[in-house]
């Protein structure tokens, strides 16, 4: 049986042909009216009309706004970071003037300058990348509404069987190219079917505020990298290791205040199980 629509929310989300966008997409879509906005000329976007073509550095987001009329927008936009500031500014203007909700995917990447220790929600952010800086800057922006008309989901690597990270190493695997690790590096993960199912979550109990989505055990890159290329099958990959620093730094988004319900939680093993063959 298909679940009945919920006719309160009409859903947009910017950047639904990347990777997550498509995700978030085929999660919600048979529950809300849902809508996407997609960036190259693609056949099969055309066709559906819940899918309008957006450039971020040709057109104005206030025209799509102004046709759907949505009351939840998800941010997944990808691309020119000057471009998206400036959409970030009219989609604040708009939820302001409207009863709607933005939900930005932010990275753990706004904690970069900080290598001591994972990141907790209401952590002062600071990076030390364009990457970082330019999130930052549009958190900032959104931390100024009420904190009912937002939602700021910090990510950080998300992995998945489609996701371009897996690709590009399994690229790497059957060219005998070296694939790059950070033997230094403290993380946590995700994967695409959690982020989507706790952005339903999020939606469905009208909750906001700062999300950390990691997952709760922390792993190091160039072991987790290695778990990975086991899980799909692989012997004897070719590494490139790269040291930034001497000591273990961390990139890590750990949920203190804002936890969301023990079967929304993943850990990385979750993730490796998914992508064995």
């Amino acid at each position: 049986m298909k679940p009945q629509k919920d006719n309160k929310h009409r859903v947009l989300i910017l950047g639904a042909s990347g990777f997550l966008g498509q995700a978030i997409y085929k999660e919600l879509y048979a529950y809300y009216n849902t809508f996407g906005t997609y960036c190259t000329d693609k056949y099969v976007y055309e066709k559906n009309h819940h899918f309008f073509q957006y450039n971020i550095e040709e057109d104005d987001v206030f025209e799509i706004l102004d046709i759907i009329k949505p009351t939840i927008i998800i941010s997944a936009l990808r691309g020119n970071f000057s471009a998206q500031v400036i959409a970030h500014q009219h989609i604040v203007s708009y939820i302001t003037n409207n009863d709607c909700k933005l939900l930005f995917l932010s990275s753990a990447n706004v904690f970069d300058a900080y290598s001591q220790f994972p990141s907790y929600e209401f952590d002062k952010t600071l990076s030390h990348s364009m990457y970082g800086h330019f999130k930052i800057k549009i958190e900032n922006m959104l931390l100024r509404l009420p904190k009912n008309k937002i939602g700021v989901l910090r990510l950080p690597m998300v992995f998945g069987v489609q996701s371009p990270r897996i690709k590009e190493i399994k690229l790497h695997l059957r060219e005998k190219l070296p694939i790059e690790v950070f033997p230094n590096l403290i993380m946590n993960v995700t994967n695409d079917s959690k982020v989507t199912q706790q952005i339903h979550y999020i939606i469905n109990r009208n909750k906001s505020g700062i999300f950390h989505l990691g997952s709760q055990d922390l792993v190091h890159h160039e072991d987790f990298f290695s778990e990975i290329i086991s899980s799909l099958g692989y012997k004897n990959p070719l590494y490139k290791r790269v040291y930034t620093t001497n000591e273990d730094r961390y990139l890590a988004v750990l949920p203190k205040e804002n936890k969301l319900p023990k079967h929304l939680q993943i850990l990385s093993q979750d993730i490796l199980s998914e992508l064995e063959v």
